[in-house]
């Protein structure tokens, strides 16, 4: 059962604030990047990547994800969510352009025609707020 994201921490999700990712490698080791981020509602955490990325191939293999949020104008003020991630290519282009506009004001510049956009939604399973 998911857990639901406070209200509180709205405005982490809902503002320009940088998130850090978190997957597992094949071998078990971590791997963590920096991404843009946005909320559905308070029961999912969304960001976007690119197919040949290590972020979709470690998550189709191994669906365990932790999500840093930190606050901009307050880096001790900051959220994590921990669950499991789906991953679709369903709408994943105009996504990135909706965070491109969100984060730099304008759409996203490096698409690649090569290579798929996926939306990674992650199903909170754990949320660790700090105010």
């Amino acid at each position: 059962m998911s857990e639901p994201i406070r209200a509180a921490a709205f405005d982490l999700f809902d503002d320009p604030n940088y998130a850090v990712v978190a997957t597992l490698m094949p071998d078990g080791s971590p791997q963590a990047t920096v991404v843009w981020i946005e909320r559905d509602g308070d029961r999912a955490v969304l960001f976007n990547t690119e197919r040949g990325r290590s972020k979709p191939a470690n998550l189709e293999r191994d669906p365990r994800v932790a999500v840093t949020v930190i606050d901009h104008d307050n880096p001790y003020r900051y959220v994590q969510v921990r669950g499991r991630a789906t991953l679709t290519e369903e709408g994943a282009r105009a996504h990135i352009d909706a965070l491109a506009r969100k984060y730099t004001g304008k759409d996203y510049s490096k698409h690649r025609e090569d290579r798929a956009r996926v939306i990674v939604r992650v199903e909170p399973e754990s949320i660790d707020y700090h105010g």
